[in-house]
């Protein structure tokens, strides 16, 4: 962890000071926690992967991927999901409708109808 928190830091060219300021610490705590001298709470974790944009795990150094994929929470994500629960023929019509759909709505927007 010590070399993720000062990489990070330094990559968006922050002080410490800054840093501590942003998680409202001391800068002696920021400084003990690139040194692993002392290791921050959960709060300061999640609060330090917000400003970074990168997982705990990563910070942590238990993960070398910084931005792990979410689960989407929108419209398209709720598609992904539901064609994920769907079989191979289930998916093939499933494509097939959804490029008719494309499909008629480029008719309509030309001004043509079916």
């Amino acid at each position: 962890m010590e070399n993720r928190i000062r990489e990070l830091r330094e990559e968006r060219h922050m002080t410490q000071l800054r840093l501590s300021t942003e998680l409202g610490v001391s800068q002696e705590t920021v400084s003990a926690y690139e040194k692993q001298k002392h290791y921050p709470s959960f709060i300061q974790l999640v609060k330090m992967s917000e400003l970074f944009h990168t997982s705990i795990d990563y910070l942590m150094g238990r993960s070398d991927i910084r931005n792990p994929v979410k689960p989407c929470d929108d419209e398209n994500g709720k598609l992904l999901q539901f064609t994920k629960q769907l079989s191979k023929c289930q998916l093939e019509l499933t494509y097939a409708y959804m490029q008719g759909l494309l499909d008629m709505s480029g008719l309509q927007r030309r001004g043509s109808t079916r």
